[in-house]
């Protein structure tokens, strides 16, 4: 088996169904197998039910497991040399699967890869990031990426250049890597529920001395919402995924430093934004301040 394609779904069975028809459409020259893990679903699965057979499985898991987890338990049956984890929120626009494969086949010093990644209208959008979670990257983000503007350009978190690029991590939207070197780093971490797990993985696919390449000859659509209008919840898991990864990345002096920097941070990007009028993106800003602010009065 040259790939296994592990999707998680959590009441998301149309754009699954429509990312499988995309992944038969475009798909040639390559044995592969798909894996959907259903996070305990709301919504009724029976339409997956009926598309399952040799070349496609359903496992149910009893609660939601969260991303990281729900991966672990689809690869306890992958039979593939290469793993592709796919959002089912993903549609693609050529043989990317297979580029992605062919890229880990024949260099095996790359351990993890993924394409680039276009929103509905086809617009560029994050694809990976030059920079591990950091206090740098904090920085640059509370800052609206100006340090990486002005490092990588438009190459930040996109591959405009037509070659294969060395990156810090992938996009876990289409996140391929081979399975022998998941079975020596290890799985996702189970500590994490929802963000930041694949970019801890990534993390030690490095630390086991193998790059990460976008491949941008692999276009895939991404149809996550791009709005700067809040939701709670995902700031909530957001948050926690950053507690996790720097808890178990860094020192308890630079967690701190890095907690009282991003408040700092985030209170310049609200005091622009409130300049500048953008009533939508500093409600979200305030609301990630709290969530520090918070946790600092416990």
């Amino acid at each position: 088996m040259d790939v296994s394609i592990i999707y998680i779904n959590y009441n998301a069975c149309d754009l699954l169904l429509s990312s499988i028809q995309s992944l038969f459409q475009h798909t040639k020259g390559l044995d592969f197998e798909i894996i959907i893990v259903d996070n305990a679903s709301e919504e009724s699965t029976e339409p997956i039910k009926r598309i399952c057979n040799d070349q496609i499985h359903l496992l149910q898991a009893s609660k939601n497991l969260g991303f990281g987890k729900a991966n672990n338990l689809g690869l306890t049956i992958a039979k593939g040399r290469n793993i592709l984890f796919l959002n089912p929120d993903t549609l693609l626009r050529n043989n990317a699967i297979k580029i992605l494969s062919d890229t880990l086949d024949n260099n095996p010093k790359i351990g993890a890869c993924g394409g680039n990644l276009f929103n509905k209208d086809l617009t560029a959008t994050h694809s990976f990031s030059r920079i591990f979670p950091s206090i740098l990257r904090e920085a640059d983000s509370s800052l609206f990426n100006l340090y990486t503007k002005i490092r990588y350009g438009q190459n930040a978190e996109f591959n405009h250049t037509g070659k294969n690029l060395e990156v810090a991590y992938i996009c876990g939207a289409d996140l391929m890597t081979r399975k022998e070197i998941l079975d020596k780093v290890g799985f996702f971490d189970p500590d994490f529920f929802l963000y930041y797990e694949e970019t801890e993985l990534e993390r030690r696919i490095k630390a086991a001395e193998y790059k990460i390449y976008s491949i941008p000859s692999a276009e895939i659509i991404h149809l996550e919402g791009t709005s700067f209008s809040l939701n709670e919840e995902r700031e909530r898991h957001i948050f926690h995924g950053r507690e996790n990864f720097f808890n178990k990345i860094y020192s308890k002096s630079y967690k701190k430093l890095a907690d009282g920097l991003n408040i700092l941070f985030l209170t310049l990007a609200i005091f622009t934004f409130s300049l500048t009028g953008k009533r939508e993106e500093k409600k979200k800003y305030q609301f990630r301040k709290s969530l520090y602010l918070k946790k600092n009065k416990r």
